[in-house]
């Protein structure tokens, strides 16, 4: 977005100029004409530009590290209102949400079926680049005014590469990934979801780099950026490369990068549009629901995991029906304002050693690491979920991948990873589209139709390098 900026002073001289002039014409009136020039005078009173933050030294810096980290909760788990984020609309593309809103934008998306001007994707879409900016800002603030904590850029380059991934896993081939200079918009051509996750790895590994020190800034970072260093590497197939980044020794299995949410900054916005059963636009899916069975979809709300504890209604009573007075409200876990939400962890560490070992043909090795989690469960933000009994080995490497990917949904509900987990079904494992995302009939009328991503929202028209999604393809 374009920051408009007058020249300091240049419109007050002009009106002084003019108050001048016309003094003796103005004599009945005075008070008028200097309220006329007040209002006239172009001011940005309550406008401060990261540049002019910045100038003021550390504490610049250090105002812009925290805002760019307050970025970062918004695009991930915060939200404004009924406005979500980006990890909620990419979960409600697949079966972990189904929507109980009146709104068409969340229900074309339960569909399937995203229109590019779509004004909640739009919104979010915008929030994801954002915190790429804000992350720039600061990282540039604290390279020129905090040289000695290199840890704290390196949680910015973080920042940066997460969202760039978070993105490049949610939308269309076709992003583009452009910057703000001094106010300027700095227009970069649209590039492929795989070019994306390359340039994610590029920032990652900044990350990784200014993080070498022992205090709790740059620890925490390092083990955050290789953890989303990992799982981009993942989306682009490289398992073993992954799995090599995150050994527990580097990444233990308790290690969280949380977000935190408090009542007078932004709340959980899982909370605020799903744990409300009369104003519940989100509701916890289902294998079935009102039109009968959902072909692919999981059994979020009727498996009794311990992992996806659920509160309200069932999915097939509408006896508490969500907003739109129709689907029965399935409450989530998310029960407080304030509940964390993980960004990534030493949990997602131990899945991509799991799907490591998947990809080797080491079906028993990775049922060892599986079953470990399942005897000894990790916190999983407001709760920690009961034991539960190791699964058989299953008898083929087909049935071996679709257990697995269960087990993920189950451990990462909510985080906003199904999405992509879904399409490299596709795109890796080549299974078909209608094999993996949620088919048959709608709760709300018609088909599910066929996206698999999301297009890129019509906001980006503005940057003249961009006319559309390259492809729409897994």
């Amino acid at each position: 977005m374009k920051n408009h900026r007058t020249r300091p002073g240049s419109g007050r001289r002009r009106g002084s100029r003019f108050a001048a002039a016309a003094l003796l014409a103005c004599a009945p009136i005075v008070a008028s004409c200097n309220v006329k020039e007040e209002l006239l005078a172009p001011q940005q009173p309550g406008v401060l530009l990261p540049g002019d933050i910045a100038a003021s030294g550390a504490a610049g810096a250090q105002a812009l590290r925290i805002g760019a980290i307050g970025g970062l909760q918004a695009f991930v788990g915060g939200g404004n209102g009924n406005q979500e984020n980006l990890w909620m609309l990419s979960d409600l593309l697949t079966d972990v949400w189904k929507s109980g809103d009146t709104f068409l934008q969340r229900n074309e998306t339960d569909q399937r079926a995203i229109q590019p001007n779509n004004s909640v994707w739009g919104p979010a879409y915008q929030t994801a680049q954002r915190a790429r900016g804000f992350a720039r800002d600061a990282a540039a603030a604290l390279a020129a005014s905090l040289t000695d904590q290199p840890g704290e850029q390196g949680e910015m380059w973080f920042i940066i590469g997460l969202t760039e991934k978070e993105i490049s896993q949610d939308f269309c081939s076709g992003i583009p990934f452009g910057l703000t200079v001094s106010g300027v918009p700095q227009y970069q051509p649209p590039i492929t979801n795989e070019a994306g996750f390359q340039l994610a790895i590029t920032h990652l590994d900044s990350a990784i780099a200014l993080s070498g020190g022992t205090d709790s800034v740059a620890e925490r970072t390092k083990q955050a950026a290789v953890v989303a260093k990992a799982e981009a590497l993942v989306d682009l197939g490289k398992f073993a490369e992954a799995a090599a980044l995150v050994p527990e020794s580097a990444v233990p299995t308790n290690f969280q990068y949380s977000m935190t949410f408090s009542q007078p900054t932004v709340s959980n916005e899982i909370w605020t549009l799903n744990a409300k059963q009369s104003s519940a636009r989100y509701v916890v899916g289902d294998s079935f629901d009102l039109s009968g069975t959902i072909r692919n979809a999981l059994p979020f709300a009727s498996a009794n995991d311990p992992r996806v504890p659920i509160s309200g209604g069932s999915s097939s009573n509408a006896a508490k029906p969500a907003i739109d007075k129709s689907t029965p409200w399935v409450g989530a876990f998310w029960t407080d304002r304030g509940h964390p939400l993980i960004v990534v962890s030493g949990l997602d560490a131990r899945l991509i050693e799991a799907e490591a070992k998947l990809n080797a043909n080491d079906i028993a090795g990775m049922m060892t690491i599986l079953n470990a989690l399942r005897a000894s469960p990790p916190n999983l933000g407001p709760f920690t979920p009961k034991a539960m009994n190791a699964l058989p080995a299953p008898a083929t490497q087909a049935d071996a991948v679709t257990l697995f990917f269960r087990e993920k949904a189950f451990w990462q509900f909510g985080r906003g990873q199904r999405l992509s987990d879904l399409r490299r079904l596709v795109r890796q494992y080549g299974r078909s589209a209608d094999d993996v995302f949620p088919t048959g009939a709608f709760h709300k009328g018609g088909t599910y139709s066929s996206d698999v991503n999301a297009p890129v929202p019509d906001l980006e028209k503005s940057n003249p390098l961009f006319t559309g999604c390259i492809d729409r393809k897994a």
